[in-house]
């Protein structure tokens, strides 16, 4: 599921990697939001997968313009920052709500190394897991690996 980004190899390296990032968004009362989660990329666009009943879903709604901040754990001078907006919303209940399952599943297999299905549903909701689909309207890079 991780192809379609251009940028320089030892970048792209980066984001191919399982590392924990920084959301940022905007929050209700104008600020911004910052929350870490699983990044993945696919098709030159970013994928944000989050649970349906999560307060940042209503706020990625409500302004879909997202900064994504990838930092080299290695070396916190050697990030990626993508800002990006939201061009579609895909719900797991919906026709073709298949991929958005897959979709987690791919990224619980490749951050924690266990195999499907995603293992964090709240067990006390009938948890509902989103899809945004991001273009890409800005990266900018700084450092190396």
């Amino acid at each position: 599921m991780t192809d379609g980004i251009v940028v320089a190899n030892f970048r792209r390296a980066l984001l191919d990697r399982p590392i924990t990032v920084t959301l940022g968004l905007t929050g209700p009362d104008g600020r911004p939001s910052l929350t870490p989660m699983w990044f993945d990329h696919a098709d030159g666009k970013v994928l944000i997968n989050t649970a349906a009943h999560r307060p940042k879903t209503g706020w990625i709604r409500a302004n879909p313009r997202l900064t994504v901040l990838v930092v080299n754990p290695d070396n916190p001078y050697h990030w990626v920052q993508i800002k990006c907006t939201v061009e579609q919303e895909k719900r797991e209940r919906a026709p073709g709500g298949e991929a958005v399952t897959a979709q987690v599943d791919w990224l619980w297999t490749k951050d924690t190394a266990n195999p499907p299905p995603y293992g964090l549903r709240d067990p006390a909701i009938e948890e509902e897991r989103i899809l945004f689909v991001c273009r890409i309207d800005r990266i900018a890079t700084f450092g190396e690996p």
